[in-house]
């Protein structure tokens, strides 16, 4: 949960270099509220949180087609910007077409994108 003093956004990257799981980078710009100064930070997207919802591909992530890889990333970001399992488990298919599939070798999706699309499927 984020205070409510902070803002922050994320963002979602990948390069797909290939068949097989891919990695997928989350980038988080956090500040206070007022505040000029961002602490930016990283992390690698894990898969295991979204496998313990729904198992599509225990291999990992991919995107740019339709298939099960791009199923898992679609719930695991979901659930990693949402905490919301309910939410994320319902709506994965959808973000899955709208945002994993259609997405070229680099992959980059920002929280706003999300938010704004989420705001329409609520």
């Amino acid at each position: 949960m984020i205070p409510d003093d902070v803002v922050q956004m994320k963002t979602y990257t990948g390069d797909n270099i290939g068949c097989g799981p891919q990695p997928v980078r989350v980038t988080v710009i956090r500040r206070l509220k007022g505040s000029d100064g961002a602490k930016p930070g990283w992390y690698e997207l894990p898969v295991k949180p979204s496998l313990a919802l729904y198992n599509h591909s225990p291999d990992g992530f991919q995107w740019g087609y339709q298939g099960s890889g791009c199923a898992q990333l679609a719930l695991a970001i979901l659930l990693d910007l949402t905490e919301d399992q309910d939410l994320s488990v319902r709506l994965h298919q959808e973000f899955k077409r709208h945002f994993i599939a259609t997405a070229g070798k680099h992959l980059m999706i920002t929280e706003p994108e999300i938010r704004d699309w989420l705001k329409v499927k609520s």
